[in-house]
Parts: structure tokens; C-alpha cells; sequence
């Protein structure tokens, strides 16, 4: 079945409560605060995406930006299918609309995403789907301070001669300077 395909530019109250029952239970620990992903759009840094089957919320994404105009990435820094949906190609429909999506509105060079690294059955199945889409994964594996998973960066090149210049490190830097910018209080 095809997704219908949704960006929002703006924060919704009601959307939101379609959403968030979905954000919940894909990502019950590390989620961002309600509060935050409202000031991300309302500051014009993040896009909220929602993927319909059959007129039903069934999958949603949190997207934002890093680099210059010229060398444009995307950063998913939440996506997610409903579970009782899961295994039926909605995730690689749903990250397909997304990138065309990018490429026709903000000319992206690559897709970047932070997956977790431990050693569980879970973590190796994210990696897993996001290799079969596309994505290569980095070899550098970050620990934050604030939750106790390393995470590792995958990359989806857009542009076909995108360099990847060390083992990761440059990449995440991309994904910690939008987080960064995700809790300012002000200011894009």
C-alpha cells in the first residue's frame, strides 16, 4: 500500500495528538521533549512528516538541516513506522518521500541518521533496514553524556561523488551542532 505523504512547517496542537502516540511508542526513552520539537518548527529548523494508509496516521518523521547551501545535508533525527504495520516496505516508502522531498526543496547533498551501537538484536536490526536503504554505516561510535547508548552515524550519498573524510567523526559533528541548535532556547 502507498503512504500519502505529509511535510508540516508548523506546529499543530491536533496534529500533534495524532502524532505523538506513535513518537511515543517508537521512542519511549531519549525522545525529545514536546516542548522542544515545537520550538524546532516554530524556529524553522526542523519539518515534521507523516505518512497516511488509507486516511490513518501509520508512520511520522522529525527532519532538519546542517551544512551550507552547498553542501546540504539532511539529518532524520526521528522516524518511525506503527508496529502492528512494520515489515510491509512502509519504512523505506516513507524515507523515499522524505529524500525526494529534500532533494526537490533543499537540494541535499546526503542523508545523514544516528543509530544506536550496542550489541543488542535490536540495534543490529536498525542497522540492518538502514543499510538495506541505501544508508553505509560509519565506523566512529559516539558517546553522549546525557543517555547511555553510543550511537554510530550512517550516510545515504545523494550526490554521487560525496566524500566521506574520516570514519564518521566529521559526519556526527552534523548531527550534535542540530541537536545543539534543537535545545537553544533562541535563535536558529
Amino acid at each position: 500500500m502507498k503512504l500519502t505523504f505529509m511535510t508540516y512547517d508548523q506546529w499543530d496542537d491536533a496534529l500533534w495528538a495524532t502524532i505523538e502516540p506513535l513518537y511515543r511508542e517508537a521512542f519511549p526513552h531519549g525522545a525529545k521533549p514536546v516542548n522542544i520539537l515545537k520550538a524546532m518548527l516554530d524556529r524553522k529548523i526542523a519539518w515534521l512528516h507523516a505518512g497516511y494508509q488509507d486516511g490513518r496516521l501509520a508512520a511520522m518523521a522529525i527532519t532538519g538541516l546542517s551544512g551550507s547551501a552547498g553542501e546540504r545535508l539532511l539529518i532524520i533525527d526521528y522516524m518511525a513506522i506503527a508496529a502492528e504495520l512494520r515489515g510491509q516496505g512502509l519504512g523505506r516508502q516513507l524515507l523515499e518521500q522524505i529524500r525526494d522531498w529534500s532533494l526537490r526543496e533543499h537540494h541535499i547533498q546526503a542523508i545523514l541518521i544516528e543509530v544506536e551501537a550496542g550489541g543488542t538484536e535490536e540495534d543490529a536490526a536498525r542497522v540492518h533496514f538502514w543499510e538495506h536503504c541505501g544508508f553505509t554505516a560509519t565506523d566512529y561510535v559516539h558517546q553522549y553524556i546525557w543517555v547511555p547508548e553510543p550511537y554510530r552515524a550512517m550516510v545515504l550519498p545523494i550526490r554521487e561523488n560525496f566524500p566521506i573524510l574520516d570514519d564518521g567523526q566529521t559526519l556526527f559533528r552534523h548531527i550534535t551542532n542540530f541537536h545543539m541548535k534543537s535545545f537553544r532556547k533562541s535563535g536558529g
